[in-house]
């Protein structure tokens, strides 16, 4: 598989708006590049692009989605690392061949797919792969 790049890197919030108020001072910025909310992902999101790579703040919009179960367990943190790659079922099908379990099979988010590797093969870590081109750092 090959990799093309750090995609991004999320952090998980109880709330967005004071961890913005804590994390815009430190990354230069006065608002993120890329807000969004993601209704089936239950997460309202800033993206901040830091030389290319994203950085996100994450919040869950419900007490039983995956960055509030996340906070429960281990608090705020990091949650993810995410890698870009060409093709998103291409690398799920290589990461697959190789032992490495998956959690919840192709998702889609804008114009590309992504998929998760499960944390406990990725010493606790949630890796996911994502296929997005990114045209917005283009622009």
């Amino acid at each position: 598989m090959k990799v093309n790049k750090l995609d991004h890197i999320c952090i998980a919030v109880r709330n967005l708006d004071e961890a913005r108020k804590i994390w815009e001072p430190m990354l230069g910025k006065t608002a993120p590049d890329d807000a969004y909310v993601d209704e089936p992902e239950k997460i309202r999101v800033a993206r901040y692009w830091l030389g290319g790579v994203g950085f996100e703040l994450m919040e869950s919009l419900t007490a039983d989605g995956d960055v509030a179960k996340f906070i429960e367990r281990r608090g705020e943190g990091v949650m993810l690392l995410s890698l870009n790659v060409d093709s998103t079922p291409e690398a799920v099908e290589e990461i697959a061949s190789k032992g490495y379990p998956m959690i919840g099979g192709l998702r889609s988010f804008r114009d590309c797919q992504f998929a998760f590797v499960h944390p406990k093969k990725m010493n606790g870590v949630l890796l996911e792969v994502i296929d997005y081109k990114w045209p917005e750092l283009e622009a």
